[in-house]
């Protein structure tokens, strides 16, 4: 007999209760990308101090900010950036500007975009945020690769969610019974 815990059997009767008759094919990753309710980007100006971008980045626990001057987006500074192109210089995040470490012109999406058409960019290009613009390149948000991840999981919710943290690791060697 499997010795589950009041929380382990409550954690399997929400998935369950969540759970809907959904069928992963390829129809669901032709939606457009706005299925992931991605939320509106945090930006800062090109001119503004390094630090601030970095501030946003851990105060807001994302990823990236985006650049945006004249209300266009003009780059993006990512985790990336700050370790292949600040750690380990002697640079001053507080006097230095966001413009000297972005990836300027970035690749952009649109809203209505596939998440197939996401997931293809963000492979090919390596990338794991991609700005979202409308026809006048103003930014209205931002797709990240967990947003991808995170709707596909939705699909396989007791196949995923219900893994030990470390499959493999505490398996038992021996016959439990039954």
């Amino acid at each position: 007999m499997t010795d589950w815990g009041e929380e382990d059997l409550a954690m399997m009767e929400a998935i369950q209760a969540k759970e809907r008759p959904r069928v992963f094919d390829q129809r669901m990753i032709r939606e457009p990308i706005l299925t992931l309710n991605p939320g509106p980007p945090v930006t800062v100006t090109s001119t503004a101090a390094l630090a601030d971008g970095l501030d946003l980045m851990k105060d807001r626990r994302i990823g990236c900010v985006l650049v945006v001057d004249d209300g266009r987006l003009a780059g993006i500074i990512t985790e990336r950036d700050v370790l292949m192109r600040v750690a380990g210089t002697t640079c001053d995040p507080r006097s230095a500007s966001v413009a000297e470490f972005m990836t300027a012109d970035p690749e952009v999406l649109r809203p209505q975009d596939s998440i197939a058409f996401a997931l293809n960019k963000m492979s090919v290009g390596g990338f794991r945020h991609v700005p979202l613009v409308d026809d006048a390149r103003r930014p209205v948000g931002v797709v990240s690769m967990r947003m991808i991840v995170d709707y596909l999981v939705e699909f396989f919710p007791s196949e995923v969610l219900t893994l030990p943290p470390e499959p493999g690791k505490n398996v038992t060697r021996r016959r439990e019974g039954a």
